[in-house]
């Protein structure tokens, strides 16, 4: 975590160097290697709707998390809202691949390659490679196992960036027929947990969706076996986890490790070592 936060602040300083123009070009653009690093740990979901204890949508999402969208946000960069929702039913057969309804007209209702399809059950999303007929989609990934499952299609295209406010503002905003949030202008509060849409009828899978940046993976380092009293490395497990950071970082990574060794067992000098080689190493 402080190598992955030390990106972020990389990036600013190359902000400054870059208005400041003592920042380089083509090669010599630092900003650009920050940049595609941190792209590294961008994701793309959409929200996980909250079900009322009457069984209704809310205007509330779950905030990215590993049980919802199977990682957690480190900070989020935008939510977009797609506010065109094209078809909805349920499918009528299960075909690897393809949405099949036979009682939809895809064709009557404008879908078109390149929107979105969600599972509503399970929370999957595709997109329309191909609208076969009236009655049948072809999918870039097989959500649909079971039958009858409900779905949405949202237009890929007709969309709106939410804008953030806090909870302080969201009221005064939507008393005032002047500003209060509308599908074309949206807006959103955060808290620890949950993320409220506005206007309130913001609801449901495959609508709001997130773009963040998420922690690193834990690393994880497995064995199944044990030689002559030590574990022995298993990369082949399935819960294998490596660190998630470029080979050009291995050196810090080791240092950074000494120096917890060190504090761990006591041993100073330890300390003192990882520390001048980690400031040698970014000297250089």
């Amino acid at each position: 975590m402080e190598l992955f936060e030390d990106y972020f602040s990389d990036y600013n300083k190359s902000v400054v160097y870059e208005n400041q123009r003592v920042s380089g070009t083509d090669y010599a653009d630092v900003k650009k290697a920050i940049t595609e690093l941190l792209e590294l740990f961008l994701s793309n979901n959409f929200l996980h709707p909250v079900i009322s204890s009457a069984g209704t949508l809310t205007n509330r999402f779950f905030m990215p998390s590993d049980i919802t969208t199977g990682d957690r946000a480190y900070m989020l960069s935008r939510i977009v809202y797609y506010n065109q929702l094209k078809s909805q039913g349920s499918n009528t057969l299960v075909v690897p691949f393809q949405l099949e309804d036979a009682g939809a007209l895809f064709v009557s209702d404008g879908v078109v390659a390149g929107d979105i399809v969600t599972n509503n059950v399970n929370f999957l999303s595709a997109t329309v490679l191909a609208v076969i007929g009236q009655t049948q989609l072809l999918l870039d990934t097989d959500i649909f196992t079971a039958t009858p499952v409900t779905y949405s299609i949202f237009s890929s295209v007709s969309l709106s960036e939410a804008e953030p406010v806090t909870d302080g503002k969201i009221t005064a905003l939507s008393i005032s027929p002047l500003t209060a949030p509308s599908t074309m202008f949206p807006a959103y509060t955060l808290n620890s947990e949950f993320m409220a849409t506005y206007p309130s009828i913001l609801t449901g899978y495959g609508s709001v969706r997130a773009s963040y940046f998420r922690y690193p993976r834990e690393p994880k380092w497995t064995y199944i076996t044990l030689i002559n009293g030590e574990p022995a490395f298993d990369q082949t497990q399935p819960d294998y986890q490596d660190f998630e950071l470029p080979l050009e970082d291995e050196y810090k990574l080791v240092m950074k490790i000494l120096q917890y060794c060190g504090i761990s067992i006591r041993e100073t000098q330890v300390v003192q070592y990882a520390m001048s080689q980690e400031q040698q190493g970014s000297a250089n």
